[in-house]
């Protein structure tokens, strides 16, 4: 089992979320406005083989609905619960750059304090100049999925590439889980 877990707090990140679990073939598990996951997800991400980490970049980092979870995770942590699972993460901001990268970056160092395995985006970049916004992982990222909107659009106007680049990212992990579990 796959689970992709993510809080979102304007659609777009839920959106993105929805695109990585339908690559991965994984259920999702949305972290609430107040920071909590739902009756059993503890125990959902305890038995996953591989867990996705989604969050919209705000102030640079995760949203605090995610940090909260982050620091929760530390009794499973102790218990060492995610050790050796595969971890990735994704994020989504209202800029091409907007520090994403730091918001992958902190989930990295979670995986790494659970001691996961991380998998890397794996869609090469579209970085020609002729290269459009709907091309593939445009933004070039390479440690995770990432995408944007600009502030004043809503999640259903999100660039199909992202969402498709997100699809691609959720079924780069299913597939390096299979290769793992043979």
């Amino acid at each position: 089992m796959i689970i992709v877990i993510y809080h979102s707090g304007y659609g777009h990140t839920q959106r993105m979320a929805q695109a990585v679990a339908a690559g991965a073939d994984a259920e999702l598990i949305a972290i609430d406005a107040d920071g909590n996951l739902p009756e059993g997800g503890w125990d959902k991400l305890k038995a996953a083989r591989a867990i996705i980490f989604g969050s919209p970049t705000y102030m640079g980092s995760v949203s605090w609905q995610f940090k909260k979870f982050a620091d929760a995770s530390s009794k499973p942590w102790y218990a060492e619960h995610w050790k050796d699972k595969l971890a990735a993460g994704f994020t989504t901001a209202s800029g091409p750059d907007g520090d994403k990268h730091s918001t992958l970056a902190a989930m990295f160092t979670l995986a790494m304090q659970h001691g996961m395995i991380w998998v890397s985006q794996g869609v090469m970049p579209n970085n020609t100049s002729t290269a459009q916004r709907n091309d593939l992982n445009h933004l070039a990222s390479y440690s995770g999925a990432t995408a944007y909107s600009p502030g004043d659009s809503g999640a259903r106007d999100m660039a199909p590439g992202d969402l498709e680049t997100a699809r691609l990212f959720g079924a780069r992990v299913a597939a390096i889980a299979a290769r793992l579990q043979t």
